[in-house]
């Protein structure tokens, strides 16, 4: 079974309490009911409460075509529905152009946000906006040591040195000497949070490489050529689901024996995990990050309710290796895993 990693914040007791509320019952029997009413309620579009329809924004830093962003949305949605909610979702990769949409949705007047700060700096000022403007925000994914800063009510996702440290520990388990760590996506701190917290926890050598995440041929060229030129890299830790693949191939072209590691989880994560095509991953739960977003802004829309206590709600980091894998194949297949 996977183990997991939950840093120094005891939320777990207080995050149980909402989804044994929120998602499908522990037993058998009530799992399956409430799964059937989710499926019922999703597919006739109906709500399970009566409350006003209010309109909630969600604004990602996700560029074109990132699977992670399809999973918490899948998330997002089905809270919407639940909630009577009329769900707006848009991203960017750019700061500035992330930030823009989220000055158009206070300009729209919603009366919730869900935000992402991979990139802070750019986000400061106008997610302050939307606080002034009465409009409560949620932060989810990255950004939890900003999120209390800049005004918004909670985060929730993992903390992202936690869960690099979680992997530094996992390559000392396996008995790594050389790893790369693989950053996709330049300025998003969330990112380089990650392989420094690998890089404090792993006892061998680790290095980082920057590549063009929005060009997989490059991503790949950029892993292959470095594994060429350094034949004692023994892992490759990619910081996505749709580049460990990626990084399979380029090990493959290079010849190299190296494993290849990655945080999130996808459908093809998994089966690879099955397999023994990668060695772990480091699951993050984006489906939870926008089901319980949605539904927490219902919750203090509704009944004024706040998570966290002035700290992140955590949903991971959780390591996933193969016998865990198959487990979880199902859910990775309905998109939400």
């Amino acid at each position: 079974m996977a183990r997991v990693r939950t840093g120094v914040r005891a939320i777990g007791a207080v995050l149980a309490a909402v989804l044994g509320a929120s998602l499908v019952g522990c037993s058998s029997t009530g799992g399956k009911r409430a799964e059937d009413a989710r499926k019922a309620a999703s597919a006739q579009g109906k709500a399970a409460v009566n409350t006003p329809r209010w309109k909630i924004a969600m604004i990602t830093h996700s560029g074109d075509g990132d699977t992670f962003w399809d999973i918490v949305q899948s998330g997002a949605k089905q809270a919407a529905v639940k909630d009577n909610i009329d769900f707006l979702y848009s991203h960017s990769d750019q700061g500035q152009q992330q930030a823009q949409f989220v000055q158009a949705a206070i300009d729209q007047k919603v009366d919730g946000i869900v935000v992402t700060l991979a990139k802070p700096d750019a986000m400061k000022d106008v997610v302050a906006k939307a606080a002034k403007a009465g409009i409560p925000v949620i932060t989810v994914n990255s950004g939890s040591e900003k999120s209390k800063d800049f005004g918004a009510l909670t985060h929730i996702g993992q903390d992202e040195t936690i869960a690099g440290e979680a992997v530094g520990e996992e390559l000392n388990k396996r008995g790594k000497k050389k790893a790369l760590c693989v950053l996709h996506e330049q300025g998003n701190v969330g990112h380089e949070q990650r392989c420094a917290g690998t890089k404090k926890a792993f006892k061998g050598d680790l290095q980082n490489l920057y590549v063009t995440g929005t060009n997989m041929p490059d991503v790949q060229s950029s892993i292959e050529a470095k594994l060429q030129a350094d034949k004692s890299i023994d892992s490759v830790v990619t910081l996505g689901a749709p580049f460990a693949d990626t990084a399979v191939k380029a090990k493959d072209s290079a010849g190299s024996s190296a494993e290849v590691d990655t945080f999130d989880l996808n459908a093809k994560v998994a089966a690879e995990l099955k397999d023994g095509t990668l060695g772990f991953a480091v699951d993050q739960q984006p489906y939870l990050q926008g089901y319980e977003a949605v539904d927490l802004l219902w919750l203090y829309k509704y009944n004024g309710d706040v998570l966290g206590g002035g700290l992140p709600v955590l949903t991971g980091p959780q390591i996933i290796t193969k016998d865990a894998a198959a487990e979880l194949e199902e859910y990775t297949k309905r998109g939400t895993r």
